[in-house]
């Protein structure tokens, strides 16, 4: 056996051998976001053309879960389906325009969440192929105002924007987390806080869903 052969199975092996890959039980419940992509359906990625995230996927793409990444993905998903009510939703046919510059607090984090869920990418994005499903150029930041404009190509737009503050975190959360970065954290505590972090993006994402004291989707 050569031994690139050898090094395949071994890696393969190790593959085999880590642990499933589990989400709390309640992303399962959080509204999923569906949407057409007429670039995929070109290059044959997906029947039809059609493409399906969840908050999962926001999550992977950032490799954590926290209310920033649960705003971003509430708030495209909400105004994605606010400007495509009754047919379906085109991903590659959104802009996105933020208020802050893409280094100013969280903003970048959320821009990538949008770019993941709309197609809308920034200047490193897909040129397009002879001037059509071109991504690049569709994500624009210090637009003044606050929150971020989600538009559609010919014209409709969102105003989004979000009021965290009104889902608080558990009055534990702050101590147990110092505890955690300092490394003074037992056991219990570093599960305790898990629990308590995640249990306040589930209040956010299932129990205030359509809670629009939290989620504001305007037209603009």
């Amino acid at each position: 056996m050569s031994e690139r052969a050898s090094n395949g199975e071994t890696r393969a092996s190790r593959t085999e051998s880590l642990p499933p890959m589990a989400f709390p039980d309640f992303y399962t419940r959080i509204p999923r976001l569906r949407l057409q992509d007429p670039l995929a359906e070109l290059l044959g990625a997906c029947d039809d053309g059609w493409l399906e995230y969840g908050f999962e996927d926001a999550v992977r793409l950032a490799g954590h879960a926290c209310p920033t990444v649960a705003m971003a993905y509430a708030l495209t998903v909400k105004g994605v389906n606010a400007l495509f009510p009754a047919e379906a939703a085109q991903r590659g046919a959104l802009r996105a325009h933020f208020a802050n510059d893409a280094d100013e607090g969280t903003t970048g984090v959320v821009a990538s969440v949008v770019m993941l869920l709309t197609g809308a990418a920034g200047e490193g994005g897909f040129k397009g192929l002879a001037g059509q499903h071109a991504r690049r150029d569709r994500l624009s930041f210090g637009r003044d105002g606050s929150g971020y404009l989600l538009q559609r190509d010919d014209g409709p737009a969102v105003m989004l924007s979000a009021q965290l503050d009104r889902v608080p975190a558990h009055p534990d959360t702050g101590a147990l987390l110092s505890h955690c970065l300092s490394g003074s954290a037992t056991p219990a505590d570093r599960t305790r806080f898990a629990c308590l972090w995640q249990d306040r993006l589930r209040r956010l994402l299932i129990d205030h869903w359509d809670d629009t004291a939290v989620w504001q989707v305007k037209p603009a």
